[in-house]
């Protein structure tokens, strides 16, 4: 081996070992940083000096390991008494993995129920940033054959669920998603802002959402609202199968059926009581 080859081998072992130290003061970083949140969800509040005893560091470690989950809102100091606690976020976290959990679980009976009745492709979606992702998913005796929907996300603008959904949000956080470029998928897909906004008002009108070949050729599907006990939507439940089956004729039907399917799961969730 020439000394050329030894410097590159040589080189190259010790940026390997430099970036494998890196990656494991992240990961140690990670670990820490969670140990903090069990920490203080065991404890209630504690202060730099307990938290870094516990952890076995240096005070300016978990001081800096506090201060990174602070800006996050995942920890909150009490400025009178110095002493750190869980932050909203972690509500906020919490929330939405038990909404999805709640949902999943209140939402099996209803979905089995409504997939047996009308024969079709019953799912339950909730909103995931900029998509609806599909949570639970029940198929009728005519949906043998259905893609599977279970854990993808679709585009709210092209969906029924996703039209429910983006129709009952705050209206700042919907205009901010209207003003993108709505991406076209058919020649039937809604496009214009003007257009999805007469769409989604109709959508709350209503109190159900449609599509027609506006995600895929030959798929059509009809949703209505899942709400919260404070009677906020949390979701949305849907009826999807071929166009053929899914025609005018019967849509009014499967609106009336899936409508009182969502009264059902919210009523499950605490509305109306």
């Amino acid at each position: 081996m020439t000394r050329t080859q030894k410097q590159a081998e040589h080189t190259g072992d010790s940026s390997e070992k430099q970036h494998g130290r890196g990656a494991g003061s992240a990961v140690q970083s990670v670990d820490r940083a969670v140990s903090v949140l069990e920490i203080l969800a065991r404890v209630g509040e504690a202060g730099v000096t307990e938290i870094a005893e516990e952890l076995d560091v240096h005070k300016s470690t978990a001081f800096r390991l506090l201060g990174v989950l602070e800006n996050r809102g995942l920890v909150a100091q009490a400025k009178d008494r110095g002493k750190y606690y869980l932050g909203a976020a972690v509500l906020r976290l919490a929330g939405a993995a038990a909404v999805r959990l709640d949902i999943s679980q209140e939402g099996v009976p209803v979905c089995r129920e409504l997939a047996d009745e009308l024969g079709e492709t019953v799912n339950v979606a909730v909103l995931d940033e900029d998509a609806a992702v599909n949570i639970m998913q029940a198929r009728g005796t005519a949906s043998v054959t259905a893609q599977n929907w279970l854990g993808r996300r679709t585009p709210l603008h092209a969906t029924s669920s996703g039209k429910v959904l983006l129709a009952h949000m705050p209206p700042t956080l919907r205009e901010g998603l209207l003003a993108r470029t709505l991406p076209r998928f058919t020649e039937r897909t809604i496009t214009g802002t003007s257009v999805l906004r007469a769409e989604l008002e109709a959508v709350v009108e209503q109190g159900y959402g449609v599509t027609i070949e506006e995600l895929e050729l030959g798929l059509a599907a009809v949703a209505a609202p899942i709400r919260a006990h404070d009677g906020k939507v949390i979701g949305a439940i849907s009826v999807s199968g071929p166009v053929y089956r899914l025609n005018s004729d019967r849509l009014p039907e499967l609106a009336k059926r899936t409508v009182a399917a969502g009264a059902e799961l919210s009523r499950r969730m605490g509305y109306g009581f």
